[in-house]
């Protein structure tokens, strides 16, 4: 397993990073957790998880330890893969998840995109017991940014989303909200519309 990268970051969007270590390039999928954290700057340390298929070696990223903690123990549940972890780190954050787990709060874990009733209660069924014993770093809200519309298009888009029906929530969300959110903002709330 590949514990962390560290080297020079090439490429950020709201859903992967590229980060250059030692002439390397590393694509490494993130969420919008992580993506709120890295700051852009030159070096930066990414805790990451590799997941192998029959088709392809997949790095997912993370800006602490604990934030990979939660995404290993998600991926253990079964029907619960790394996409839907991911989609569920970025819709909404660690330690939301983790309480909602702990208070067995089956409703709140089910309005998570991908997350059906048996899964959110298979999730809490499977990870209650450890997630009490864990704790979890709180979320940072993300820079403001002055593509965030592109930007958060361009994240649902990857994530699997249509792209005129992503596009109108979003325009609806910046009509009521106002251009001032930051692109984890607009993501989230297109997440609970889409």
């Amino acid at each position: 397993m590949i514990h962390h990268i560290k080297g020079k970051l090439v490429q950020k969007t709201p859903t992967n990073i590229v980060v250059e270590a030692s002439g390397v390039g590393y694509f490494i999928n993130i969420s919008l957790h992580t993506y709120a954290q890295i700051v852009d700057e030159e070096s930066i340390l990414i805790y990451t998880y590799l997941n192998i298929r029959e088709d392809a070696h997949v790095l997912y990223g993370f800006f602490d330890e604990s934030e990979r903690r939660l995404f290993t123990h998600l991926i253990s549940v079964s029907g619960i893969g790394p996409n839907t972890a991911r989609m569920m780190l970025s819709s909404i954050s660690p330690q939301e998840i983790q309480e909602a787990i702990v208070r067995g709060d089956v409703a709140l874990v089910q309005k998570i995109k991908g997350i059906g009733p048996k899964s959110a209660q298979r999730l809490i069924l499977e990870l209650q017991d450890k997630l009490k014993k864990e704790g979890f770093d709180t979320l940072l809200s993300a820079p403001l940014n002055n593509t965030a519309k592109e930007e958060a298009l361009s994240a649902l888009i990857m994530l699997g989303f249509a792209k005129n029906s992503a596009e109108k929530v979003l325009d609806q969300i910046i009509k009521v909200d106002g251009i001032t959110l930051s692109v984890e903002r607009l993501i989230k709330s297109a997440l609970k519309n889409l």
